[in-house]
C-alpha cells in the first residue's frame, strides 16, 4: 500500500511563510486579467523559499515551498505545504546516505540519489531552479527523479519592455519532461524569466509583454510541427486505400457489420461492399482488417485547442474532428488557416469563443463584456471571425443571455455554455441555449438556490458533489426538465469523465481514464494520473461523492432514454474520450449508441453530417481502424492502428511516436 502525504489537514494560510518586501515577485495572468502571485526569496540557511497565492473563479491555491540544493545543483530537500484546487499540497523530498525518498498526496517512493527531483505538485516558480540547471548542463541534460531525463534547447530572442526598461529575453524548449517539448523564457543571463501560455507567469510589471512572447513562442512551435505535418500529409499517403475483411461500424444505422470492404479514393469513400467484393485500383494501399474494426473518424465534442503538439496527439488517438468550446479568436484563426494549408496536423475544428461578464470570476480567455450591447457586439465579433458558436459563461448577467442568444441565432451561430450564476439550466434553455455544457450544470436544476446563486465559484462542483446523491431522477424538478430537453432536442455535452476523476478517486492509483496510458506518455503525467479527487467538504465523505457520481451516471442514462442528444467530450487531454464512452455504457447506452455520440451525433449537431460523421459512399474519408471489437469492448477504440483524415492514410504507431508517446495504450 502506497504511503501518501496528507494524513493531517492541510497547513492553513496563516501558518504559511510570508514573502519579505524584497522577494522577487511574479504574477499569474491571462487575457482576462490577473489571477494570482508567486514570490521567491533566499532563507538564512541558503535554501530558496517560494510562495503562491491565487484565486481562480473561487478555487483557492495557498502554497509555500522550500528547496535546498546541494553543491551539484540538485535538490537535497524539498518541503511543500498548503492547499490547491486539488486539495492538500503536502509533499516532501529528502536525500540521505545516497538515497532519495519522496512522499506526495499521489505517491511515494525512493531511488538512488543523483537526479533532479520534479515534484508532483508545488509552485511553478520553483521549477526555475531546474531550468537554470538545464542551461548549465548543456547537451548532456539532467537526469530526473522519480524518472526520466530532460534537455533544453535555445530558441529565438525577443525584445520587451518592463519596469527596468528594454530587455531581451530568449525562448527555450525543454524535452523529456512531458510528451512534447514545453516552452520557457530566459533572461539575458540565461536565467529563468517566464512561462507563457493560456495562464502565464511573468515578473510583476511585464504583463504587457505576454502577447509578444506568446506570438514568438507559437511561431516557433508551429515551425516544428509543420515539419511533422509534412511527413504525414504526402501524395503517397493520399493514394487510394482498400480496407478488406473488416468489421464496419455504420454510424447512420447504429450497426456493426461483419466482413466488409471499404475503398477510399481521392479523399472520399468510393465503395462499400462485402469482404473480397471490391477490386483495388492500381497502386492502392491494401490493409487487411481481420480482427479489427473500421469506425468513422472520432470526435471529441469538448476539446479546447491547446498548442500544436496537443492537436497532433489527438490525431494519434483517432480524432479527425472536434469541437473547441472556448478558444481565443486569434488562436482559432491561426490554427484553422494552418490546418487548411497543410502546415498543421489537426482534426477539423468547430470552434466557439467564450463570452463572460467583466468580473474577478470571469473565464480566462473570454471576450469580457460589461453590458447587453457589448454582449451582442461580442457575438457579432465571433461571427465575423468565422467561428461556429458562442459559449456563455458562469459570470454572465442572466438578463443579457436572451438578447445575445437571439443575435447569435440570427447570425447562424450555435449557443451553448455554462449556466450563469443565479440561473437554472431550464431558464438558460428558455433564453436560447441550444446545448448545456457539462453535466454539473444539468444537475444544477435540482440544486438548492444558494448553490445556484454561486455557480460561478467552486459551488458548481461542491453543490452537485454534496447534494445530487439524494435527488430522485423520476421526481420533480428533474423529471419535467428532462422531458423539456427532449422535446426541444437540447443537446447535452456531459464530460462525465471529469466528474469520475473528481468525485470517486482517492490518491495513489491512476483514474480509469488514464490507467491505459500509464508509462507511455510522461513520468510527470503518470504521477498526475494518480492524484486524488476533488477535496472533501467538511461533513462529507468520498462515499457521499461517489453516490452523487453514481446518480450522475444514471442521469446520463435517463437523458439518453428520453431522446436528448448526447455528444461525447472530455474537457481534458482527449485521451479521456474512450473512458467517457465506457461510462455511457455503464449508463445503459448500447455500444452503438455510445459510439454514435462520438461520430454521427456531433456531426449532426454542427450541421456537417452530409459529408462527415459516418462511413458512407460519397462522404469524406475520415476513418479509424482499431484493433478489436468495440461492439463487445468499447475500450478497443484506444488501440488505434490506422487513421484516415481527409483521405490521408497515417500509421497510428508513427503518429503516437511523433506526438511523444512511447507505445500503444493498453
Amino acid at each position: 500500500m502506497v504511503a501518501l502525504a496528507a494524513a493531517a489537514a492541510p497547513v492553513p494560510k496563516d501558518q504559511l511563510m510570508k514573502p519579505p518586501a524584497d522577494a522577487a515577485h511574479y504574477v499569474v495572468v491571462s487575457d482576462a486579467g490577473k489571477h494570482g502571485d508567486q514570490w521567491r526569496w533566499q532563507l538564512p540557511d541558503g535554501s530558496t523559499a517560494y510562495r503562491w497565492s491565487q484565486e481562480l473563479r473561487g478555487w483557492i491555491s495557498e502554497v509555500d515551498q522550500v528547496v535546498r540544493l546541494g553543491s551539484d545543483g540538485m535538490p537535497e530537500a524539498v518541503t511543500i505545504r498548503g492547499v490547491t484546487i486539488s486539495g492538500d499540497a503536502a509533499e516532501t523530498f529528502a536525500v540521505k546516505d545516497g538515497k532519495a525518498s519522496w512522499t506526495s498526496t499521489s505517491d511515494s517512493g525512493s531511488a538512488p540519489a543523483g537526479g533532479y527531483y520534479l515534484p508532483a505538485g508545488g509552485i511553478g516558480l520553483a521549477n526555475s531552479a531546474l531550468i537554470e540547471r538545464l542551461v548549465a548542463a548543456g547537451a548532456a541534460g539532467v537526469n530526473l527523479l522519480p524518472s526520466g531525463k530532460a534537455t533544453l534547447a535555445l530558441g529565438p530572442t525577443q525584445s520587451i519592455t518592463g519596469p527596468g526598461g528594454p530587455k531581451t529575453v530568449q525562448l527555450a524548449f525543454v524535452r523529456g519532461v512531458l510528451a512534447s517539448p514545453f516552452p520557457v523564457w530566459l533572461d539575458e543571463n540565461k536565467r529563468y524569466f517566464a512561462d507563457i501560455g493560456g495562464m502565464s507567469l511573468v515578473p510583476a510589471g511585464y504583463e504587457g509583454a505576454v502577447k509578444a512572447m506568446r506570438d514568438v513562442q507559437e511561431a516557433a512551435t508551429a515551425a516544428e510541427v509543420k515539419a511533422i505535418a509534412a511527413r504525414f500529409l504526402t501524395a503517397e499517403a493520399k493514394r487510394p486505400v482498400l480496407f478488406d475483411n473488416v468489421q464496419l461500424f455504420d454510424a447512420d444505422k447504429g450497426q456493426f457489420l461483419a466482413n466488409q470492404s471499404v475503398l477510399a479514393q481521392d479523399g472520399k469513400i468510393a465503395r462499400i461492399g462485402v469482404a473480397g467484393s471490391i477490386e483495388a485500383p492500381a497502386g492502392a494501399q491494401l490493409i487487411d482488417g481481420r480482427g479489427k474494426t473500421l469506425v468513422p473518424g472520432i470526435w471529441d465534442s469538448h476539446m479546447h485547442i491547446g498548442d500544436d503538439w496537443d492537436v497532433l496527439a489527438n490525431m494519434a488517438n483517432g480524432m479527425t474532428s472536434f469541437r473547441s468550446p472556448g478558444t481565443e479568436i486569434d488562436r482559432a484563426k491561426s490554427t484553422t488557416a494552418r490546418r487548411k494549408s497543410g502546415e498543421l496536423l489537426m482534426g477539423e475544428p468547430f470552434i466557439s469563443a467564450i463570452v463572460d461578464k467583466k468580473d474577478p470570476l470571469a473565464a480566462q480567455g473570454a471576450e469580457v463584456v460589461s453590458s447587453e450591447a457589448e454582449a451582442i457586439a461580442a457575438v457579432r465579433k465571433i461571427k465575423n471571425a468565422g467561428l461556429w458558436g458562442v459559449k456563455f459563461y458562469t459570470s454572465m448577467n442572466p438578463a443579457w443571455i436572451k438578447p445575445a442568444a437571439a443575435e447569435a441565432h440570427r447570425l447562424g451561430l450555435h449557443v451553448h455554455g455554462h449556466v450563469p450564476a443565479s440561473m437554472r439550466p431550464s431558464e438558460a434553455v428558455a433564453a436560447g441555449y441550444d446545448e448545456l455544457t457539462h453535466l454539473n450544470f444539468v444537475v444544477m436544476e435540482s440544486m438548492p438556490q444558494e448553490v445556484v446563486d454561486k455557480a460561478n465559484t467552486r459551488q458548481r462542483m461542491e453543490g452537485p458533489a454534496k447534494f445530487f446523491k439524494n435527488v430522485d431522477l423520476d421526481a420533480e424538478p428533474i423529471k419535467s426538465f428532462i422531458a423539456g430537453l427532449a422535446a426541444k432536442k437540447t443537446v447535452v455535452d456531459p464530460t462525465i469523465v471529469i466528474f469520475e476523476s473528481m468525485l470517486t478517486q482517492d490518491g495513489g492509483k491512476p483514474a480509469p481514464a488514464y490507467a491505459p496510458y500509464m508509462n507511455i506518455i510522461s513520468p510527470v503525467l503518470d504521477r498526475s494520473f494518480k492524484s486524488g479527487g476533488y477535496p472533501l467538504v467538511e461533513g462529507y465523505t468520498r462515499d457521499d461523492y461517489r453516490k452523487s457520481f453514481a446518480n450522475m451516471v444514471k442521469l446520463v442514462g435517463k437523458l439518453h432514454q428520453a431522446g436528448v442528444p448526447i455528444v461525447a467530450g472530455t474537457d481534458g487531454w482527449g485521451i479521456e474520450l474512450v473512458r467517457e464512452l465506457e461510462i455511457y455504457r455503464q449508463a445503459g447506452m448500447s455500444p452503438a449508441a455510445a459510439l454514435q455520440s462520438a461520430t454521427i451525433v456531433p456531426a449532426r449537431v454542427v450541421g456537417a453530417d452530409q459529408r462527415i460523421g459516418s462511413i458512407a459512399v460519397g462522404k469524406e474519408a475520415d476513418m479509424v481502424l482499431v484493433d478489436g471489437d468495440p461492439s463487445k469492448e468499447i475500450g478497443a477504440l484506444r488501440r488505434v492502428v490506422t487513421v484516415v483524415s481527409d483521405g490521408y492514410v497515417m500509421d497510428g504507431d508513427a503518429l503516437r511516436k511523433a506526438a511523444g508517446y512511447s507505445g500503444r495504450p493498453k
